[in-house]
């Protein structure tokens, strides 16, 4: 699974990368989209919460937040230790499932 993610994600045109993080409610909309697809492939929430980790990790690492919720984000999951961002991983599922 980390593989095909990581594999869309490079494969994603700065465009389309642009157009999902410019906004914190598509932002979640694409992430909700993405839970259910894990979902319907019958993926547990610890793996749907690692595939989120993964996201959580290249996106602070590779990405500039655009929006203050994306800034928040960012500054709660660089500050948390490894069980702190695994925390966060679940409470992020919880949230786009909500969205």
């Amino acid at each position: 699974m980390k593989n095909k993610v990581e594999s869309e994600i490079s494969n994603m045109n700065e465009e389309k990368k642009d157009q999902i993080l410019e906004n914190f409610n598509r932002f979640k909309g694409f992430l909700s989209d993405k839970v259910e697809k894990g979902e319907s492939l019958g993926l547990s929430d610890e793996q749907l919460a690692k595939t989120t980790e993964f996201i959580a990790n290249y996106l602070s690492r590779h990405e500039e937040p655009r929006n203050r919720e994306q800034y928040l984000l960012q500054e709660l999951w660089d500050s948390g230790s490894k069980e702190e961002q695994h925390s966060l991983a679940h409470m992020l599922l919880k949230m786009v499932r909500q969205a």
